[in-house]
């Protein structure tokens, strides 16, 4: 079938040709008649010219595969190649004329090709612009029109590639419209590729959407740095449009499954609204830390500590022992384990509670961990402030109570999750989580042999404490998707990050530290939340609805990574920075954890706020912020 179709086609264009080049040659005709009666030619010579430059014009185009390109979107090579075509047809009718004695004025030919090419050019420049667009006009209702950001190769390469998928009905991207560019080098601007115009920079993104009606932009610029990336996308996402992008040039695949550039488009990643790439690490380093060791991971059933549990189980540990007080998410992170590895990975899977003392002296005698990894925490902000006395509890005795044992049994190294809302607390969960690495700061100084260290970092995308996931569900079940201030901003960091954050810091580890990670600029959550729309596929605010909520019990607009009195102090990883020793106080803070504990044994919730703030004088609680 394809093969008839395609005969057909040839034909039909065949056949166009010798319409034109027997009009052009009465027209030529006419013309000299007029102007030149000595050589106009009569009824039969003209038949002859006709015939003769049908023929040769039909085989010449036909052997240099005019015919066979896709000529309802010829570019401008193409049609330098169609009139070379004719030229040469004409020549050679001109050689069989002389051939065969006719005796014909080289001027008619001249003419005759002049009229006969222009013809041939027309038609199917016409034929394009007019006919296909009209036959093509019940399409359009899909069309994505498009505005590429950046005027380089990547951005010609992807203008042919959709040149070339515009008529293939199989073609995923046939419905993309390239309708302008835009590009910072000032040199560019206002010339044209594959003829679209570069209309202006990418700060002119904003107006140009709306000039030309684009309801798609795709960045084009492999090359980009990371913060102009950010910058690009932070301009994309104040439109309406889609949002597309170009891999970074490091990333690209040219092989047999991915020959073309743009089936390398991606939607935008929320990764991509970090500021920088994902930070890499020294595996070299984590696989010493953990080759042979027994290692022991609390809250080894969530998001962090699910993810420590996977990337510890690559470096050959001796054994991994799960501890986690909610039973479906430790069984979920067995079964995925044991899928993977079967018998040849250690693991053990305990339900237990780090509140619970004697069970955990229990576990620690029965394993001997040579490594304690500390994840498990109350960490949701609004629910922490209704219950102060469930986050003393957990965060804090919890943390007291392994890093006790952890120091009993000679752990070798203990790592405690910590996070940005530790620094300077405004609400009950970041306070208590800076005590923990008060004590754990405590113990480091006391300690003949654990070396017990802590990691801060931001938000972490995709935890279960992330806003990622109840932004996943609001759009998915069609309701508006929550924020509770348009300005407010968060420090992200991925899942994988934060954990190798975490082991590296533990190879690190000499005692005492608390590890912050270099997180770039921050990201507004006003932002995150319009590219998260995107990414299914939906325009914010008219196919999804924004709510702002107003700032929850003890939520700051902006976080911090470092207190004031900390300083900060370079490692080999030039992403991870170092926190200053603070001397602590034992008997002060062992005097005051006593008096908290007395008042969460008692659920006395305003005495418990009153503690925090005498443990954390940068404590400044504001519950109805």
């Amino acid at each position: 079938m394809k093969i008839r179709k395609l005969n057909a086609r040839k034909i039909l264009l065949a056949v166009a040709d010798i319409f034109i080049i027997a009009i052009g040659t009465v027209i030529t005709n006419q013309l000299f008649a007029i102007f030149a009666p000595a050589y106009s030619q009569p009824f039969r010579g003209l038949l002859y010219i006709m015939g003769a430059d049908a023929v040769m014009c039909l085989l010449v185009q036909y052997a240099i595969g005019t015919y066979s390109k896709a000529w309802r979107y010829f570019r401008l090579r193409d049609y330098v190649s169609c009139g070379i075509g004719v030229f040469i047809g004409q020549f050679l009718a001109i050689v069989l004329f002389y051939a065969f004695g006719k005796d014909v004025s080289k001027f008619f030919f001249l003419i005759n090709f002049l009229i006969i090419v222009t013809g041939t050019l027309l038609f199917r420049l016409i034929f394009r612009k007019a006919f296909l667009d009209l036959t093509e006009a019940g399409s359009l209702e899909d069309t994505q029109r498009t505005l590429i950001v950046g005027a380089g190769h990547a951005a010609s390469m992807i203008l042919e590639e959709l040149e070339g998928a515009k008529y293939d009905s199989n073609n995923p991207w046939r419905n993309i419209l390239p309708v302008a560019l835009v590009d910072d080098d000032s040199t560019k601007i206002h010339t044209k590729i594959h003829g679209i115009r570069v209309l202006g920079s990418t700060n002119e993104i904003e107006e140009i959407v709306k000039s030309y009606g684009i309801t798609q932009i795709l960045i084009a610029i492999p090359s980009c740095s990371e913060e102009d990336r950010r910058r690009i996308i932070d301009i994309c996402s104040k439109t309406e449009c889609k949002i597309k992008v170009i891999p970074y040039l490091g990333d690209l695949l040219f092989d047999d499954d991915h020959s073309k550039l743009i089936s390398q488009v991606q939607d935008i990643k929320i990764e991509d609204l970090l500021g920088r790439k994902p930070i890499k690490f020294d595996n070299n380093k984590i696989k010493e830390l953990i080759d042979n060791k027994v290692c022991l991971v609390t809250g080894g059933g969530g998001s962090i500590g699910s993810e420590l549990v996977r990337q510890i189980a690559k470096y050959n540990p001796k054994q991994i022992i799960i501890v986690d007080i909610y039973e479906n998410n430790a069984y979920d992170i067995q079964q995925e384990l044991l899928l993977e590895y079967g018998s040849e990975l250690n693991l053990v899977t305990l339900i237990s509670s780090v509140r619970d003392y004697d069970k955990m002296d229990l576990i620690f005698k029965t394993y001997r961990p040579n490594l304690v990894f500390h994840a498990a925490a109350h960490k949701h902000v609004p629910l922490m402030e209704t219950v102060p006395e469930e986050a003393v509890k957990n965060n804090i005795f919890g943390t007291f109570n392994v890093a006790t044992l952890a120091e009993f049994y000679n752990v070798d190294k203990f790592v405690m999750i910590s996070t940005d809302k530790a620094v300077n607390p405004t609400n009950v969960m970041g306070c208590t989580k800076r005590v923990c690495e008060m004590i754990v700061q405590y113990k480091a100084q006391h300690s003949s042999h654990t070396e017990f260290v802590s990691t801060r970092f931001g938000n972490v995308l995709g935890s279960n404490g992330s806003v990622i996931p109840l932004f996943r569900r609001q759009i998915e079940s069609g309701k508006p998707v929550t924020v509770t201030h348009p300005d407010i901003i968060r420090y992200f960091m991925t899942i994988p990050e934060a954990v190798s954050l975490v082991l590296e810091a533990g190879a690190m580890a000499k005692g005492g530290e608390i590890f912050v990670l270099d997180m770039g600029a921050p990201v507004k959550i006003t932002t995150l939340a319009e590219n998260l729309i995107r990414m299914y596929g939906k325009v914010p605010y008219k196919d999804v609805e924004i709510k702002f909520t107003g700032l929850r019990p003890g939520e700051k607009l902006f976080e911090e990574l470092l207190m004031s009195e900390e300083g900060l102090k370079e490692t080999e990883n030039k992403k991870i920075f170092i926190g200053n020793q603070i001397e602590i106080n034992a008997e002060e803070l062992l005097e005051k954890l006593e008096k908290i504990q007395e008042y969460a044994e008692k659920n006395e919730s305003e005495k418990i706020i009153e503690m925090l703030a005498d443990i954390v004088p940068t404590f400044n609680h504001q519950p109805n912020n």
